[in-house]
């Protein structure tokens, strides 16, 4: 919340003329009235409405510059004539005003031009333009006035005056990569699938892998949901890459790399985030080293992603494009903390990127490491991955420990019991589906409806389909084992009981409702957490109360200048998006970082932060002028049969008559925000 001199920002009026600062009334949304930390805001304009925090902002400068914007920022498709000419009119007609030339016909011109280009623009940025300026011209007339009759310029209008414009939209705000969703929409629709790719690439690299396994939060704040059902946007998402795949093209980059810096960077862990910040940190032509762990590169989306959700071979090309840009890949290199010593002065800045890879307990009763059937499910995922996708078999010792006979995950005749609720234990679950697995649990212990908020409603389904039995409103209470071999499990039942003041509904146990269940299995993955010992100890570089690294959640730097981190070690279990998010930000800072010695954000990334909390996305809204009941185009998917005891993509994605039906419904929502500083 913030104190505003005048605001009509949604729908809201406050109007503080002529009153003393003290008295100022507030507003209820976040508008951004401190621009960054040295830095305040003088007003913010955009698609609902202007908010000025400063009494002696130039409105008609104001109003013009926002005009101004359309010409740059606009994406205009040029398929409506209001979009394409009334933008240059608004721009022409209030410079006019502003140096002192205009007349009341130029006012009146405005208003009707202004009202026609919201009418009948046919996406939402012709549409949204005219709204500030409409409510400036309608809110400050006399100020428009004086300068129309006194045929003088406005009162900062030979003035330098910085301000700072970015486009966005409702689904590219709520995608923590912040992806054009719109741009690569259309070039689906164009036939364009070069240029729908490379709008995906600009801010991710990984575009078979978030084609695929995204959890999509972009549709849940998409405006066509107000209207009927969501774009399906990342079923869209994978079609270039797929068409680039498929037809063998060299890699489509959306930008040249630069000419070699002089500086070096090592990259600690080859997942989502890894990859991610060594793409574009290799691209601002800084040298990059990335350790590996693991054998092979990927992270937990090569060995935790089953094959029958990623295809190897597919994320493969995203890893390829990474190294296509100049990349050097380490593999099986464990990183201690003597590396990291040695590492600090032999690089210029060092991004931990090592993920969580140490699945959390259940907590029950007995819970203990040395029994046989109880397998973390980061352990299980890792051996049924690295043999399906790579053909690693799994050693004698590990057979014997895991209860298996075999040189691969085979569960014939065998229950397993799995604890959590998100996507480690959808995988886990339908992984020993595929193993031959005779019965299988999912205990979790929350509802159906939370269980396909964490994951999604495609994945539960599925699994459902595929003879996962959900036990929800449940938890083990005691792992039960002979001669320290799984043999069963005791399970208690709860029920949500309301809170009277109104909060969140309790777990409660029903007495008397426990039982028992036989198990051969039972694997925890309830979450994951980070092995951090690399770290030196005398670093002192902090951590979360989740034993994480702590960073500003901004820059991505820790508490050791030099040392930045990202992804799961940062923040805790994520998903891919969210980790290919916080990279890409990271690698912007650390490009200028290995050059400058600053920490420092762009006036994109700082606008970024300050549209995520506003929210550009309004859930509330009415939308009209679109037809109505367009239904929602869904990707072929395996039958159970043809899916359930192999690992064939499950998803086969969109035809090319579904791919054009569905991008036609996109609205277009870009929107143009603006702060004066």
């Amino acid at each position: 919340m913030s104190k505003v001199y005048f605001s009509t920002w949604n729908g809201e009026f406050i109007n503080n003329i002529n009153k003393p600062q003290e008295e100022w009334e507030e507003s209820a949304y976040n508008l951004p009235a401190q621009y960054d930390s040295h830095r305040e805001s003088r007003a913010f304009i955009g698609w609902d409405g202007v908010a000025l925090f400063d009494e002696n902002v130039d409105v008609i400068r104001l109003a013009m510059e926002y005009a101004a914007q359309y010409q740059e920022y606009s994406e205009a498709c040029g398929r409506c004539a209001p979009g394409r000419w009334g933008g240059r009119i608004l721009y022409d007609q209030l410079d006019k005003i502003a140096r002192g030339e205009g007349s009341i016909a130029d006012l009146d011109h405005l208003k009707e031009i202004g009202k026609s280009m919201q009418i009948t623009s046919k996406c939402e940025i012709g549409k949204t333009v005219p709204n500030p300026i409409i409510d400036l011209m309608t809110h400050f007339e006399d100020t428009f006035l004086e300068c129309i009759n006194e045929q003088k310029p406005s009162k900062h209008y030979h003035e330098t005056i910085g301000y700072i414009a970015k486009i966005t939209s409702p689904c590219s705000d709520a995608c923590p990569s912040h992806v054009d969703i719109p741009a690569y929409i259309e070039g689906v629709r164009d036939l364009r699938m070069d240029d729908s790719l490379i709008a995906t690439r600009q801010t991710m690299p990984l575009a078979h892998v978030c084609g695929r396994v995204c959890p999509h939060p972009c549709e849940d704040a998409c405006r066509r949901s107000n209207l009927d059902e969501p774009i399906s946007i990342m079923a869209l998402k994978r079609l270039g890459a797929d068409w680039e795949t498929d037809h063998g093209y060299d890699f489509f980059h959306p930008m040249e790399k630069k000419p070699n810096v002089g500086k070096r960077v090592a990259v600690i862990g080859a997942g989502p985030a890894g990859l991610t910040t060594a793409y574009y940190l290799a691209a601002e032509g800084v040298d990059i080293d990335v350790y590996e762990e693991l054998p092979v590169l990927g992270g937990e989306v090569a060995v935790g992603v089953p094959e029958y959700r990623m295809p190897i071979d597919k994320y493969n090309q995203d890893i390829e494009c990474v190294r296509d840009m100049g990349v050097n890949f380490i593999t099986n290199s464990k990183i201690n903390a003597d590396d990291m010593r040695r590492f600090e002065s032999e690089y210029d800045a060092i991004m931990v990127a090592t993920g969580t890879r140490i699945s959390k307990k259940v907590y029950c009763n007995n819970e203990r490491a040395e029994i046989k059937g109880y397998w973390g499910a980061i352990d299980f995922l890792d051996k049924v991955n690295l043999y399906e996708k790579y053909g690693y078999e799994i050693s004698k010792e590990e057979q014997e420990k895991n209860l298996l006979t075999t040189p691969y995950v085979d569960l014939t005749g065998k229950t397993v019991v799995c604890v959590g609720g998100g996507f480690t234990s959808m995988d886990v679950v339908r992984c020993a589906i595929r193993a031959n697995a005779k019965k299988v649990y999912m205990i979790y212990r929350r509802d159906e409806k939370t269980i396909i908020r964490n994951t999604t409603y495609e994945e539960y389904h599925e699994a459902v389909e595929e003879g996962v039995e959900f036990l929800f409103h449940s938890a083990v209470a005691d792992l039960r084992d002979e001669d320290d071999v799984v043999k069963s499990l005791l399970i208690d039942k709860f029920e949500l009981v309301p809170n009277p003041d109104g909060g969140r509904a309790e777990l409660v146990k029903i007495e008397g409702a426990s039982y028992e269940i036989e198990a051969d299995y039972l694997i925890p993955a309830v979450s994951q957490s980070a092995d951090l010992q690399l770290l030196p100890e005398e670093w002192e570089i902090e951590k979360t109360s989740w034993a994480t690294i702590k960073t500003n959640g901004k820059d991505y730097m820790t508490s050791r200048k030099g040392i930045f981190a990202s992804g799961d070690c940062e923040y805790g279990p994520m998903t891919i998006v969210n980790a290919v998010g916080q990279a890409k930000r990271a690698a912007s800072v650390i490009a200028r970082y290995v050059q400058t010695g600053e920490i420092t954000l762009t006036d994109e990334e700082i606008m970024e932060d300050h549209l995520r909390k506003l929210r550009v996305y309004d859930k509330k809204e009415k939308i009209t002028g679109w037809m109505a009941g367009v239904p929602r185009e869904h990707s072929q998917v395996l039958e159970v049969e043809d899916r359930k005891y192999n690992n064939k993509e499950v998803n086969l994605g969109f035809t090319q008559e579904e791919a054009l039906s569905e991008a036609e419904r996109c609205m277009r929502c870009y929107y143009i925000a603006m702060v004066q500083a």
